[in-house]
């Protein structure tokens, strides 16, 4: 158990006002982007981050992949302004390493989150860690139980903890395990819900509950087609698949969803892939709940390509998202798209800015402002945490 304080408190770059104003009556509004790198990770104590979440006290919490104090990721807070605090380094063994995922704050107050120790002779852990950076280790997977943690957990409405391993698990023709799905109560009683079989789908990457209480998610591979599927769970573990992807290059439904799915305010689901559609560069998706997939977009290159992280339902009921790669300067974007599928590129990164927004989601802030990471790019090469607004000028409004 163990508590840093290297704090790094760096400016915003630009200002950022965002206006919210109500139907023009003569006009349409005019839109404008802001966006601010907020901080830039130095390569010491922050490499890699892996997305936000915005906790109750209004600070945003997460994880890097590497650096800390000995290498193996680090938990960090920062505040809106963009001041950075390592609140914990991970060390190994028990404790586990390298966290691939970010944090999600349950009922208690305090972050759940977990470790792969891909670069070590552990399996991943489960653990807790109060906002005052004293983490406890609930769980450490041992293979048949699930292995390589990589993916957001989710407290469900009945309180538990649930999310999957990318490997591990009693599944077969997968070398190591095809993954799993567990339920883990707050006091770190984990319980294997379900192993998968390939053509269930392999490499699960985490857990949505949705509106009629069952759980949807993503595989990278495997599925009927091996490239990857959408499967819905039941909370006693009972799973199907809703659908299969075609595998990676000639497939103009999309393939290898690399994150889990939204559900939207119209009951259907929202996704990402990271390759195939028309291009070959990844797409977005809707499926209904009974499994009829529609792809509404595909990346071209020009406007970005290989999404990894998954979409978000803006409070103006648009879904936002990044891409890794891509874009003006072929370094990531940041983008809008309609459930209709029009889609508009708000930000494409050119390294000083950030670079490569790859694994966390873009969170809402309380502010309306859109928060999100970046792995790679910033003033010094390791990444970033940046806010992008967007501004209305409206000819007349409403008061």
């Amino acid at each position: 158990m163990q508590t840093q304080a290297h704090s790094l408190s760096l400016p915003a770059t630009i200002c950022m006002v965002v206006l919210f104003c109500g139907t023009a009556l003569n006009a349409a509004p005019a839109q404008s982007i802001f966006f601010t790198t907020l901080a830039s990770f130095n390569g010491t104590y922050y490499i890699g981050p892996n997305g936000l979440v915005q906790a109750s006290d209004g600070n945003f919490y997460g994880t890097t992949y590497f650096g800390g104090a000995r290498g193996g990721g680090s938990v960090f807070k920062i505040t809106p302004d963009g001041t950075l605090t390592t609140l914990y380094s991970f060390t190994g063994g028990d404790n586990g390493a390298y966290p691939w995922a970010g944090l999600v704050q349950g009922r208690d107050g305090n972050f759940y989150g977990t470790s792969s120790d891909q670069f070590t002779s552990g399996d991943g852990t489960i653990f807790t860690i109060t906002p005052a950076g004293f983490l406890t280790t609930l769980h450490n997977f041992d293979g048949p139980d699930g292995s390589f943690p990589a993916s957001v957990l989710v407290q469900a409405v009945d309180g538990n903890f649930y999310g999957t391993t990318a490997t591990g698990g009693s599944g077969s023709h997968c070398s190591g395990g095809c993954g799993t799905v567990f339920r883990m109560t707050p006091g770190g009683q984990l319980t294997t819900l379900h192993s998968l079989d390939y053509t269930e789908g392999y490499l699960p990457w985490g857990l949505i509950q949705a509106s009629d209480g069952n759980f949807y998610g993503t595989t990278y591979e495997g599925g009927a087609y091996g490239g990857g599927s959408v499967f819905k769970m039941t909370p006693n573990g009972t799973l199907t698949t809703m659908y299969s992807f075609c595998y990676r290059s000639g497939c103009p439904d999309g393939a290898a969803p690399y994150a889990t799915v939204v559900q939207g305010r119209d009951g259907n689901f929202y996704g990402t892939t990271y390759g195939g559609g028309a291009y070959g560069s990844g797409t977005v998706f809707k499926m209904t709940p009974n499994g009829t997939l529609t792809t509404l977009y595909s990346f071209d290159g020009a406007d970005g390509s290989q999404p990894y992280a998954g979409l978000i339902q803006a409070s103006d009921g648009n879904f936002y998202g990044t891409t890794y790669g891509g874009g003006a300067y072929d370094q990531g974007t940041v983008f809008k798209i309609a459930s209709s599928g029009t889609l508009t590129t708000l930000h494409s990164f050119s390294g000083p800015d950030g670079a490569d927004p790859a694994y966390g989601s873009l969170v809402q802030g309380a502010d309306g402002t859109f928060y999100g990471t970046t792995v790679g790019g910033g003033a010094y090469g390791y990444g970033t945490v940046f806010r992008l607004g967007v501004a209305h000028s409206c000819v007349t409004c409403r008061p």
